[in-house]
């Protein structure tokens, strides 16, 4: 199962058995004041920084959301999604929670992006999967429907399987649906971990699709949250999720790692580049 996405020019592939590919979660005002604030006054400056820092870091694709308080998105999206491709030579997920903007954002794309993201509710499903089917896009189904974000993980790939049913329905290929079984905090869920990994599992068993999560979900309001978030990636590789949404300066070591443990780094060429890299960068002589 390989998921295609790319630029006018560049061309990356998601599937088992491949690296990891990472999407750059940095560009999105949630929780960023000085992006918020630029978003409002129109300012693309941040956006362009931050794409050339989350490339250099090693993503291999950029998570692009403008949704904050006082930004039209209808018009804002499409400009930052511009931005981006002005930047950088790698494919863009074009995130929003409105179907105007994300198709504004289409029409400018060069290339095949993903859109971020389509969920097992009726409107969405009836909204976005026609845009994904029009622009031939790849897409992210959230494993979440009118009840919200079900507990267990069976009912998560119950939503994941509808999701994949309704978009083959309108002839969109399998290979370009991504499921995200929706990671929760182990701050507010104790077993938050375990379920989400179950349901990609099981996910991966029967649906056979790649799969995505926002890593950096499951320590949101506990300390060291590093930690826990380069333990649960490795885990959720393993399982089958092959191209998770990160903060890449922070998680890119961790994922070559895991990685080269599931053979997926011949002659662990990607792991020993990255460490030549670093210690160029630092100046080491060892």
């Amino acid at each position: 199962m390989e998921t295609k996405v790319s630029t006018a020019n560049k061309e990356i592939i998601i599937g088992d058995g491949r690296p990891t590919v990472l999407i750059g979660e940095r560009i999105n005002p949630t929780g960023k004041k000085k992006l918020a604030d630029a978003l409002r006054a129109g300012d693309m400056e941040i956006v362009k920084k931050e794409a050339l820092a989350q490339v250099q870091a090693g993503a291999d694709i950029l998570d692009v959301n403008v949704g904050t308080s006082g930004v039209d998105q209808v018009s804002l999206l499409p400009c930052a999604v511009q931005t981006v491709m002005s930047a950088v030579d790698v494919p863009i997920c074009i995130d929003s929670d409105k179907p105007e903007a994300l198709k504004e954002a289409l029409k400018v794309y060069r290339g095949k992006p993903i859109i971020n993201s389509v969920t097992g509710q009726k409107k969405s499903l009836e909204v976005i999967l026609p845009l994904v089917s029009e622009y031939k896009a790849a897409v992210i189904g959230l494993c979440m429907d009118d009840g919200g974000i079900p507990e267990s993980a069976d009912k998560r790939v119950a939503v994941a399987r509808k999701i994949v049913g309704e978009a083959e329905k309108l002839g969109i290929p399998r290979e370009d649906i991504i499921i995200d079984c929706m990671v929760l905090t182990l701050g507010a869920e104790g077993n938050a971990g375990t379920v989400v990994l179950e349901a990609i599992r099981k996910v991966k068993a029967e649906l056979g699709v790649n799969m995505t999560f926002g890593c950096s979900n499951i320590s949101f309001g506990l300390p060291d949250r590093d930690i826990l978030n380069r333990a649960f990636i490795s885990m959720a590789i393993a399982e089958g999720v092959n191209c998770p949404v990160v903060d890449a300066a922070k998680i890119r070591e961790t994922v070559l790692a895991a990685d080269l443990i599931l053979s997926r780094d011949k002659w662990a060429s990607r792991y020993i580049g990255a460490y030549r890299e670093r210690q160029k960068l630092h100046g080491s002589k060892k």
